[in-house]
């Protein structure tokens, strides 16, 4: 029974790691998709790639598009980072 939570546990960072690094090269592709001048440069653009991979695998799951362990497709991790991205433009532009 431990064992089995250690695993699930075990899995879930896997998972976590494993959309991070779809998040980076996520991040470095909508930064190619959208160019033009961000206010925080490549760093913050690549962080918010990470949240948009993050944010298209918890949205994907919301929806039922995805089981639990599963991971959503590169292409919906590039399309919730230029999402976050241009989000984030937006509030940037305002102020």
């Amino acid at each position: 029974m431990i064992a089995r939570a250690a695993s699930a546990a075990e899995e879930r960072a896997m998972d976590l790691l494993g959309w991070i690094v779809v998040g980076l090269l996520a991040g470095a592709i909508a930064r190619l998709i959208m160019p033009g001048r961000d206010p925080g440069g490549c760093v913050v653009t690549i962080l918010l790639g990470i949240a948009g991979a993050l944010l298209a695998g918890f949205v994907g799951r919301l929806a039922g598009f995805y089981a639990t362990g599963e991971r959503a497709g590169f292409v919906a991790a590039i399309v919730g980072a230029i999402a976050v991205l241009a989000l984030y433009r937006f509030f940037a532009a305002r102020r």
